[in-house]
């Protein structure tokens, strides 16, 4: 493109962000039309190897938007690609041009029937779908690996599947009804007679057109023997031409190919899904097999059996996660050609498992096995072995070498090929050198995934990569007659062997749709269909070394659904990929006032909004706590405080003057008013670079000190336990509109006693700190030395860990699990009143309906059901807001930087609708728990010491 026209293009992205934002044409909001450098650097990475940067991201809320965009893009001849979370495999989320991006409106639902069918807008996580169709044990039929963060949108327009649904569950045969969104800004509901009617009289051609390559299709035996082969199969390579063969009805046609279109024929802005029933009784086996011929033929008796799912691992997958906590023993004993069959069983009831057990059973009978088949209902052992499976791919990712990538493929084999298919495919990796490459997959449909790592910055790497592609291509598509892409979409990698694997006919039919949908070609061009033979081989993503903290992230997005900062500046994937550019950039000495830029902005948008929750470490599929860089970053920025030592030196000072403050606080605001304190707060912490934090409406009043609180003590407490209130408990008292005003200490105290509680608190208390707060700041000398500090104290008084300890706030027993010694019986209040407290105490009433609010610590320390648990045993109706993770205080933050509590919490208000009152175990926390939610929220001791006895 010469100068000439890339000045027009800019010309033309400008003026299209002028129309967007201009009221007259609906006006989308400036904050979300996204053009600075470093945003659109951030959104230009999905979970495959291609990276493009879009010139423009609109994160748009409703479907009178996305007509917007479309209308105005179309009037400048700019291209459109959509994107729900951006964790497709195959490059068909990614773009140059502009990148249309779904907000966090776009969660609505709707359930029909007693959960038999269900509407869902395309926002929506695939599990929480499946957590709406759980009361009536159904859920939708696509089951991806990626179910808990990829979005309703992206499976159907990817027409994802998984390792249950077969082909028989999948979008396409579970769709009912959707709302589309064309080219030209139209929109269609296909469940509406009226809307049907008059997008038949405006696209009456389009219509025309389908209803001709059906009867074509039909006719032509030859053809349409060949789409039902294909069908058979697993596939999503090319459009959906099934359903020229499956439908007459224009609409109908026109349905289904938007099912795996990957957003090149238009937008789904709402799919009405047909449920499938979630059979409750489920149990495993681990088969182990001499080599993979026995292994295939294996899954050819299986095929007929009522199994639910049979998942094939060759002995190099076997072999990577060998040895890890879970696994079975008998993976050591394997030979060299072994491989297994994870084979699961669901039923209704245990009557109806039994009988699939023997049926199952009874197939494998002519079957040689290395160990005996034995199902199991035990969960743990059950869960163990699906963890075989799922550790998979996070097992090559973990150890490849840093700048390299992982791919995942997805093929799939005619079953009756399947053994012939996967030995040749062995074959090839090892002749193209991919060694270390592991085979496995969804047997009963032949679909196999191989996984492999492969560099990009050697132009003879990507030459290899080309001729294995080539190779591999040739092998399933020609030889074997399956499908190139099975499961993942076809995207930018495979677009170019489409008319390979098709033939020449279908794919020409296929222009034709896509001309006859989008004559412009500004829809996702390149994805699906391309004339670029080279497309697969370009735009790959830089992957340079960034940090010891990061370097193994795969950029696969499963983080992002649980970041409390995801709605207002970076995700954890797009902190990475901002950090990994500046440290290329920075080696490179490449572009100094672009890496000036981007470190300028990161400080806001990478470090000072991460909450460093450490909740993306639970989703990452290799545990990377992107936390943990903000935190060293935040160390470089002042490595050696000495502010921070002094602190460390002068707690107990420290803390008597800021509960002093806060009750100096809570004078002033009696005579000027929150909005008067505001104002003086505002000023205070600009002039104090943020040492002064900003006023908040929920401040809580000053915590009485200790040596004011009466303490109980009995002879007749026999039980010991160690009290440590946290710094927060400490200085926080309750709130200002509390109606309960003691502070969680003099409420401890009373619910440990009432429960026969002999309660020590450590003398010198003041002086001590799990060192939370310094480490948050990247202050790690000062954080380790008020740990080691308490851990000598608690020893101590412990007996060395005889007696338990118990601490009042989450985040802090979460640090002390992670730096004290092991020998210390640490315990979190929830889990300590769980399992010690309750069983002490009779609950005399219950509340009628409250809010629970599960920390990211508590998450984290396996605590959740506990908590769950407990709340229940407290109130009728618990209410756990969907939406919500982290809530983003974290720590100080809802005080320095609170937009991002706000954001983390924006829907808390109407999920809690109704709520007598909300419960967490974090003072901090409930702060702006409180703020944000319009109800108070305390300590769930509090409604232990309130309900029981």
């Amino acid at each position: 493109m010469n100068i000439d026209s890339l000045a027009d293009k800019a010309t033309q992205y400008r003026d299209l962000y002028i129309a967007l934002k201009d009221a007259k044409n609906g006006a989308i909001d400036e904050t979300r039309l996204i053009r600075d450098p470093l945003r659109t650097l951030a959104y230009g990475t999905d979970a495959s190897f291609y990276r493009m940067i879009p010139q423009l991201v609109v994160r748009v809320d409703n479907e009178a938007e996305v007509q917007l965009v479309l209308k105005e893009a179309r009037k400048r001849n700019l291209p459109v690609t959509f994107r729900a979370a951006g964790t497709s495999l195959s490059g068909q989320a990614v773009t140059d041009s502009i990148l249309m991006q779904l907000s966090d409106n776009w969660k609505g639902h709707r359930l029909h029937d007693h959960g038999r069918s269900i509407s869902l807008q395309p926002g929506i996580i695939g599990a929480r779908a499946n957590q709406l169709l759980a009361p009536f044990q159904r859920k939708i039929g696509p089951d991806p690996a990626s179910i808990n963060a990829c979005m309703i949108g992206g499976i159907a327009a990817n027409n994802a599947s998984g390792m249950c649904c077969g082909t028989a569950q999948n979008s396409y045969h579970t769709i009912q009804s959707a709302r589309l969104i064309f080219a030209d800004g139209s929109l269609l509901d296909t469940a509406d007679g009226a809307s049907r009617l008059a997008f038949g009289n405006r696209n009456a051609d389009l219509l025309d057109t389908l209803v001709r390559l059906s009867k074509s299709a039909q006719a032509n035996s030859e053809l349409a023997d060949k789409i039902r082969h294909k069908y058979r199969l697993k596939n999503t390579t090319g459009y959906s031409l099934n359903s020229l063969t499956d439908f007459q009805d224009p609409f109908d046609i026109l349905l289904h190919l938007m099912i795996g279109s990957e957003g090149t024929l238009g937008f789904i802005s709402e799919v009405t899904y047909e449920t499938v029933v979630d059979h409750p009784i489920k149990a495993a086996a681990m088969i182990f097999f001499e080599d993979m011929e026995v292994t295939c033929r294996a899954v050819t008796a299986l095929k007929s059996s009522p199994v639910s799912a049979v998942e094939l691992i060759d002995r190099a997958g076997l072999r990577a996660v060998e040895g890890k906590p879970g696994m079975p023993d008998i993976l050591s004993t394997l030979g060299s050609q072994a491989a297994g069959l994870l084979v699961d069983v669901r039923a209704a009831d245990a009557e109806e498992l039994e009988a699939n057990l023997v049926l199952v059973k009874q197939a494998l009978s002519g079957q040689a096995t290395l160990n005996p088949i034995e199902f199991t209902q035990d969960k743990v052992i059950y869960d163990s072995y699906w963890k075989i499976r799922k550790g998979l791919f996070p097992a090559v990712g973990a150890v490849r070498s840093v700048g390299t990538t992982v791919i995942i493929e997805d093929v799939a084999f005619p079953i009756e090929k399947l053994a012939e298919g996967v030995l040749e495919l062995q074959g090839v990796f090892q002749k193209h050198g991919y060694s270390e490459a592991i085979l496995f997959g969804h047997a009963l449909e032949g679909n196999l995934h191989f996984v492999f790592t492969q560099g990009f910055d050697d132009p003879k790497e990507v030459k290899r990569y080309e001729q294995l592609m080539d190779e591999v291509a040739q092998l399933v598509a020609v030889k074997y007659k399956g499908s190139l892409k099975a499961e993942h979409g076809t995207g930018r990698n495979m677009a170019p062997y489409v008319e390979l694997e098709w033939g020449k006919e279908a794919y020409d039919i296929m222009w034709q749709i896509k001309r006859a949908f989008d004559p412009q070609g500004l829809l996702n061009p390149d994805v699906i269909l391309s004339h670029n033979a080279n497309l697969h081989v370009q735009n790959l993503k830089p992957l340079p070394k960034a940090s010891d903290k990061v370097d193994t992230c795969i950029e696969c997005g499963f983080c992002e659904s649980s970041c409390p900062s995801k709605s207002i500046t970076l995700t954890p994937r797009q902190r990475i990929v901002i950090w990994r550019e500046i440290q290329r950039l920075i080696a490179s000495g490449d572009e100094p006032e672009r890496l000036a830029e981007l470190k300028k902005d990161y400080d806001y948008q990478g470090v000072d909004t991460c909450a460093g929750c450490g909740l993306c470490s639970m989703q990452c599929p290799v545990g990377i706590n992107t936390g943990d860089l903000t935190r060293e970053l935040r160390h470089d920025r002042h490595p050696n405080s000495k502010v921070g030592y002094w602190v460390a030196d002068h707690f107990a000072g420290v803390t008597k003057t800021a509960r002093m403050g806060l009750g100096l606080a809570g004078s002033a605001r009696r005579i000027m008013g929150d909005s008067g304190m505001t104002a003086v707060t505002s000023l205070m912490n600009k002039v104090s670079h943020g040492a002064v934090p900003k006023w908040h409406k929920q401040m809580p009043n000053a915590a009485s000190s200790l040596k004011s609180i009466p303490v109980l003590q009995c002879d007749d407490m026999q039980k010991e336990v160690i009290y440590f209130p946290s710094c927060a408990t400490r200085v926080m008292g309750a709130g200002p509109c509390a109606e309960d005003k003691r502070s969680v200490i003099e409420v401890m105290f009373s619910v440990l006693q009432k429960a026969g509680y002999k309660v020590t608190v450590p003398d010198n208390i003041d002086s001590q700190c799990c060192g939370m707060a310094f480490q948050s700041k990247g202050q790690f000398d000062a954080a380790n030395q008020k740990a080691n500090d308490l851990n000598s104290l608690l020893l101590e008084v412990s007996d060395n860990g005889r007696i338990p300890i118990v601490c009042d706030v989450s985040p802090c027993l979460l640090r002390m699990q992670e730096s004290l010694d092991p020998c210390l019986q640490l315990h979190e209040q929830v889990g300590f009143v769980s399992t010690h407290v309750m069983p002490n105490l009779t609950v005399k009433d219950k509340l009628g309906k409250i809010s629970l609010h599960v920390t990211c610590s508590t998450t984290r320390m396996g605590l959740a059901d506990s908590f769950v648990q407990l709340a229940h045993q407290l109130a009728d109706e618990v209410v756990i807001p969907p939406d919500i993770t982290c809530c983003g205080f974290a720590g100080d933050k809802g005080f320095s930087t609170p937009e991002l509590n706000a954001s983390a919490l924006k829907t808390l208000a109407k999920a809690v609708d109704g709520c007598e009152a909300g419960y967490s175990n974090s003072r901090t926390c409930e702060i702006g728990l409180s703020e944000h939610s319009g109800i108070e929220y305390q300590s769930i001791v509090y409604l232990v010491d309130q309900l029981s006895q």
